[in-house]
């Protein structure tokens, strides 16, 4: 069976978190500057943060990644054109304008073609054994994080994690429903433990349909979540559930910054 070989990594957003300030977040200069213009991905830590998730990318044995950018990111083109990852091979694709989460992934519709390939986010770090995981499947599939251990172990404060996406595990282990803002009665209701979507999926070239047949949601975007809907109830694509209780690091705010610092210490990234 033929390994996954690509990922594509959403790095569009506004960054509009990150771009706020916050008196009580202790920057350097650079840090400072970097999320003045809201590019999560290109923090610096030592190096990129984004640096750190291609090298835990390619650790997992993907060889070529696709960054989902806008046509202002300039900063990461200039980067990785003057530093080139030695492991992974680097391809961009743009979305023009931050019309949502599943806008974004049609930006990558030339660049994935009819293979399998994992998509996640430019503001978490995740763990390789995920990764890993998704990658041997032969099939659309997602890994999904159980809630109080994200809490306990990873650097996300507990009401930010309180209002993650909720998963619905099927009794055949793929993925039923994807609640973007569930009640503490759907929560009673589906069970512990609660597991919850980092964003981390293996999706097959079904979900580009998906995305094209979806309309916007009540914010006026095109959401993920929900072309993710559409493909298991319309498409008939079945997504198997792989769960983990390790830690994912979010770099979502300035707040963020240091505490992502403490946990990738003593980590030199190789892409």
């Amino acid at each position: 069976m033929a390994r996954v070989e690509k990922a594509v990594i959403l790095a569009r957003g506004l960054g509009t978190r990150m771009r706020k300030d916050d008196e009580s977040a202790v920057l350097d200069q650079e840090q400072q500057a970097v999320a003045g213009v809201g590019v999560k991905a290109m923090i610096p830590i030592g190096r990129p943060f984004l640096d750190y998730l291609l090298s835990v990318l390619a650790d997992a044995g993907y060889s070529s990644v696709c960054l989902v950018i806008g046509p202002e990111h300039q900063m990461v083109r200039d980067y990785y054109a003057q530093s080139p990852p030695k492991r992974i091979r680097l391809e961009y694709a743009v979305q023009e304008k931050p019309l949502g989460t599943a806008d974004a992934v049609l930006a990558a519709k030339e660049y994935a073609g009819e293979d399998l390939f994992l998509m996640l986010n430019s503001d978490n770090y995740y763990p390789l054994a995920a990764l890993k995981g998704l990658r041997e499947l032969d099939h659309a599939g997602v890994a999904l994080f159980e809630r109080d251990q994200l809490i306990a172990r990873s650097n996300i404060p507990e009401d930010r994690v309180l209002k993650f996406a909720v998963a619905k595990i099927s009794r055949e282990g793929t993925l039923e429903r994807i609640y973007e803002k569930p009640s503490e009665d759907t929560i009673r209701q589906m069970g512990f433990p609660v597991y919850v979507s980092m964003n981390c999926w293996l999706f097959s070239p079904a979900i580009f349909q998906a995305c094209l047949r979806i309309t916007p949601s009540a914010r006026g975007e095109l959401e993920l979540s929900d072309a993710v809907q559409y493909a298991i109830d319309v498409l008939k694509e079945p997504m198997k559930v792989l769960t983990f209780q390790d830690s994912v690091l979010d770099l979502s705010s300035r707040s963020d910054i240091a505490a992502v610092a403490e946990w990738l210490r003593g980590i030199v990234p190789n892409p």
